[in-house]
């Protein structure tokens, strides 16, 4: 088996509670091709003394004043000279043998971008709930049904990193990883595997995505509606315009009762239709009699 260098970054400022925990689920992954870069925006707590405690393991290290997360996952990006790429903050994990999971999936032809099932984790380290596998397409966005696409457990190729601009809107406060997905959007699909690869820690205060969801929201809509008014094709837009008017016409139709057989047909082939012009990649499983994953 092909295993292609992964690239991992971990930005982190003052995240010593749980730091050790996301160094260990990288590290203990004993991934044969690993590069794992962690920035730190100039700590006061005990990160420090964590992240020398593994220095000798990680890549690239260093600790200094930075303008945000995102401008610390950008440094470690720009460090970075892996195949396949990733951030994972300072409080989440990656699942056993996720990488292993990950490089297997991306020696699959077409496959460029991933994310595996959604998890969350309670403060103390328990796998706490495990969503269902969500197929992404970019009109999701256009049409503004959306929710998070689940940031630590999406790996993405360097020549799609680059292609669509090789940075990070450094200057966004909460929601540069949407904006980040909208450009790569306009080049790949994104593939997703019902294997659990990464878990988001659900922390009862002092957590950025969950303190300012609000926010987040916000920033979010104004980022698509950027990318709807500026970026996407005619036709595009004209796809984005039948979604939403089959939206309507099955909000009307599903109060109504089902009378008539031929009622409950019209509202599943219209639900069928409107599945089909979101254009979702097949979906990345595994192959239980060949132990391997495959794409159905």
């Amino acid at each position: 088996m092909n295993y292609p260098k992964i690239s991992i970054v971990t930005p982190n400022f003052n995240g010593g509670e749980y730091l050790e925990d996301t160094i260990l689920s990288v590290l203990s992954q004993n991934y044969p091709n690993l590069e794992y870069i962690i920035i730190d925006g100039g700590s006061t707590d005990n990160s420090i003394d964590i992240i020398k405690k593994y220095e000798d393991q990680l890549t690239y290290w260093i600790s200094e004043p930075d303008n945000g997360l995102y401008q610390a996952v950008q440094k470690g990006f720009d460090k970075s000279t892996g195949e396949i790429m990733a951030w994972i903050n300072s409080d989440d994990v990656y699942h056993p043998k996720a990488f292993f999971t990950v490089a297997e999936i991306f020696n699959l032809d077409g496959v460029n971008w991933l994310q595996g099932v959604p998890s969350t984790l309670d403060e103390g380290g328990r796998t706490i709930g495990v969503s269902k596998v969500k197929r992404w397409s970019k009109f999701n966005y256009y049409t503004g049904n959306f929710h998070w696409i689940q940031q630590e457990s999406v790996f993405w190729r360097r020549s799609l990193w680059q292609i669509s601009g090789g940075k990070l809107e450094t200057e966004m406060k909460y929601a540069s990883d949407l904006e980040l997905w909208l450009r790569f959007f306009r080049f790949e699909k994104l593939f997703v595997t019902n294997a659990l690869l990464a878990g988001f820690r659900v922390r009862s205060k002092n957590q950025l995505s969950l303190d300012h969801k609000d926010a987040y929201f916000i920033e979010a809509s104004d980022r698509i509606n950027i990318e709807v008014n500026n970026a996407i094709s005619l036709e595009e837009k004209k796809i984005a315009i039948q979604i939403r008017k089959y939206d309507l016409a099955i909000n009307k139709f599903r109060f109504k009762p089902f009378k008539q057989i031929f009622g409950a047909i019209f509202y599943l082939k219209m639900k069928k239709t409107k599945e089909s012009l979101f254009d979702y990649p097949p979906l990345i499983t595994f192959d239980r009699i060949n132990q391997k994953f495959k794409i159905e």
